[in-house]
């Protein structure tokens, strides 16, 4: 169903596709080396649908900054259209719970086999539990200010 709306001059008005702002790449966790190193040196954090991996990086200039989200769903939890399906359902809940705070974190999040039948409000309530989780431990607050030392 295409609910687009056409301005006078032809162009699609994009406030009607109905589309939300899309996972800029820079915050995709795209490189086997990067996943390797969250796995081997990362911290874990459990919750019921999924295992979430995170490792804060080490600030070297402005390539560093913001938090990278990666996922890895194994073949045991079901054919491509199973595992495509949850990784969907992640990426719009990590894209809906983004944090506002600038972490240099890499994060990777590994389902578990419940995610395909869990409620997405639980899957939003997951990753923003996480989130908050992971500034907690690595040091990084959201609008909050450093206590007096």
């Amino acid at each position: 169903m295409n609910c687009e709306r056409h301005r006078s001059d032809g162009s699609i008005d994009p406030s009607s596709t109905g589309r939300k702002t899309r996972f800029p790449r820079s915050a995709h966790l795209l490189r086997h080396i990067d996943f390797e190193r969250v796995y081997k040196q990362g911290r874990r954090h459990f919750a019921t649908h999924m295992t979430i991996f995170y490792l804060a990086r080490a600030e070297r200039g402005k390539s560093s900054d913001g938090l990278r989200v990666g996922f890895t769903v194994s073949r045991a939890l079901g054919g491509a259209v199973d595992r495509n399906r949850m990784k969907r359902r992640l990426r719009e809940a990590v894209r809906a719970k983004f944090p506002n705070a600038s972490l240099a974190v890499d994060v990777v999040i590994n389902p578990k086999k419940s995610l395909r039948t869990a409620d997405f409000s639980d899957l939003l309530k997951e990753v923003e539990r996480a989130f908050a989780v992971i500034e907690k431990q690595t040091g990084n607050f959201r609008n909050d200010p450093q206590p007096a030392s």
